[in-house]
């Protein structure tokens, strides 16, 4: 089995910072001030940034003999490898569209598209270090680690199998 971490890009850390320091600061002195209300609701922003997060959010990504996993906070979704139909070398452009997803907080996850991949799922830290798998029945997703490459290759040669 062979496992990477996602790392952060520069932008998704200083992003994930800010946003969390400024609205805990925000919420903070709201319930100093006497705005219970505005406090409240707030922490109830941050709270519904942060949840998806744990769900969705990018870990790390493994491969083994059967599955290709993507470890996220609370879950893993694992993918198995005889559904993948491509392996390819393929990072996102400037151009890419959220339909529902995290632009930078806390990496990048959710739905995307883009005019030259069409729609896929994103499950990454940075978008130097990025692979595309397709599968069989369409569905992309867009992952990225540590050593992407490496990864890539391996799981092309867990293909062929």
């Amino acid at each position: 089995m062979m496992k990477r971490r996602v790392e952060l890009s520069t932008w998704s850390v200083i992003l994930t910072l800010i946003t969390a320091v400024l609205l805990c600061a925000l919420s903070v002195y709201c319930f100093r001030n006497g705005e219970i209300v505005l406090g409240i609701t707030i922490a109830g922003m941050l709270l519904a940034m942060f949840v998806p997060a744990l769900f969705y959010m990018p870990v790390s990504i493994s491969v083994d003999d059967h599955n290709v996993g993507i470890h996220r906070p609370l879950r893993i979704k694992e993918i198995p490898l005889s559904e993948i139909a491509s392996v390819d070398f393929c990072p996102p452009t400037m151009g890419e569209y959220r339909i529902c997803a995290s632009g930078g907080f806390l990496g990048y996850w959710g739905l995307f598209s883009e005019r030259s991949i069409g729609r896929y799922f994103a499950y990454y830290g940075r978008a130097s270090e990025t692979f595309l798998l397709t599968l069989k029945n369409g569905r992309k997703y867009m992952l990225g680690c540590r050593d992407a490459a490496l990864m890539a290759e391996t799981i092309k040669s867990r293909l062929g199998d």
